[in-house]
């Protein structure tokens, strides 16, 4: 039988949801905007107060504190956003869960009782950290498998600074707990610090949002030669190899006057889909404008393994474009677009150029031979010829 909750247990409950507001209303500005630009992975640094509930307080008054602050957080912050209610619910249910799992680790030890004296308090509250990110990534990332076609791990788990992220905040979850037991007026030195990481986020996030091209998710121009760049340059250190891709949709003039530029988009999303389906998900994908494509792939063999593996991958881009089947809305009701093709132009690095635009061009030119062969097919640009030594009598 769980035991009965006391009144200091409840003053500890009413003052995690009184920062917590007072955080959360800090912080509304900000997080609307972080919420309209975010991913699939979204953090609300509201773990500093959910974890503390967590390792203080019964299981039962923990999510009362929880339910309490997602649902001020779900009036303010996401409702506005237009998310919708339902995996608002989800979240909280899954925070929940996880403030369960960082409970039964302190339990054994009596709970948090101020700063730590020895070596297994400091050492459960890290597993406690540890289990509460893992329970709740587990849960969001299930959801995201199960519902998103063609989530890669870093949607599904989230991205290494994300996690970092919310390891960050759920030490100072940490610490805002043992604060409140010696003196709940020094958490008020926890809201500094939280306001500095909201700043820093909404920063990094509207920079992605910036390097993303709106129709298609993929890299915008400039992103994508920012970071060619910076392969061809560890290239160079490495002496390896790395190929380029120049893919251009073929006849998309005729969806659009066809069907309309909305329609349009929605093919270029697809086309979009099918290229990041078939690259290694740390190979740059880029969209240089109209109906035209780049990809940058690293780590390539050198000389003819390599020209072979690009080869094998320009062809499976190709019929995976050319097996596209996508349902767009016209004026005249939904449509399904059928028989797209792409050209594919391909180069690699050192053996076609030099630098970055050396490649491009030879892509390009390769790009424009499989336009004069008739579209639909791969042309990578054929391997440089080695004189051949002279013989010593000639």
């Amino acid at each position: 039988m769980a035991d009965p909750i006391t009144g200091s247990q409840v003053v500890i409950a009413g003052w995690l949801v009184l920062f917590g507001l007072i955080h959360i209303e800090v912080a509304t500005g900000i997080e609307r905007v972080r919420r309209r630009v975010a991913g699939t992975s979204y953090f609300d640094l509201s773990s500093v107060w959910t974890f503390a509930a967590a390792v203080l307080l019964p299981p039962v008054l923990a999510a009362g504190v929880i339910a309490a602050l997602y649902l001020h957080l779900w009036i303010r912050v996401w409702r506005p956003a237009r998310v919708p209610l339902y995996r608002h619910v989800f979240t909280t249910a899954t925070v929940v869960l996880a403030a369960y799992a960082a409970h039964a680790v302190v339990s054994p030890i009596g709970g948090v009782h101020g700063w730590p004296q020895d070596a297994s308090t400091l050492g459960a509250l890290a597993l406690a950290v540890l289990l509460y990110v893992t329970v709740n990534t587990a849960l969001v990332g299930c959801a995201i498998a199960l519902t998103a076609t063609g989530a890669r791990p870093g949607d599904v788990l989230g991205h290494w600074d994300d996690n970092a992220l919310e390891l960050a905040t759920l030490c100072l979850g940490a610490l805002a707990a043992m604060a409140l037991v010696a003196n709940p007026w020094l958490i008020v030195l926890v809201l500094p610090p939280l306001l500095v990481l909201h700043r820093a986020v909404l920063v990094r996030q509207l920079e992605e949002a910036a390097n993303t091209d709106g129709k298609t998710g993929l890299l915008t121009a400039a992103a994508w030669h920012h970071g060619a760049a910076r392969e061809l340059r560890r290239a160079q250190r490495s002496r390896g190899a790395v190929a380029v891709l120049i893919l251009d949709l073929d006849h998309f003039k005729a969806v659009n006057d066809e069907h309309g530029h909305l329609a349009g988009d929605e093919v270029l999303a697809a086309v979009a889909g099918a290229l990041r389906a078939e690259v290694r998900e740390n190979d740059l994908v880029g969209r240089f404008g109209g109906e035209e494509f780049v990809v940058l792939l690293p780590d390539l063999p050198l000389e003819r393994s390599g020209r072979s593996e690009l080869h094998a991958v320009a062809e499976r881009i190709r019929h995976r474009v050319s097996m596209l089947d996508v349902t767009v809305c016209t004026p005249e009701g939904e449509y399904t677009v059928t028989g797209l093709s792409i050209s594919v132009g391909g180069a690699t690095f050192p053996s076609d150029g030099g630098t970055l635009e050396q490649v491009l061009a030879v892509a390009d030119r390769a790009l424009y031979a499989a336009k004069r062969d008739g579209r639909n097919v791969v042309r990578i640009a054929p391997a440089p010829q080695v004189p051949a030594a002279r013989s010593a009598t000639a």
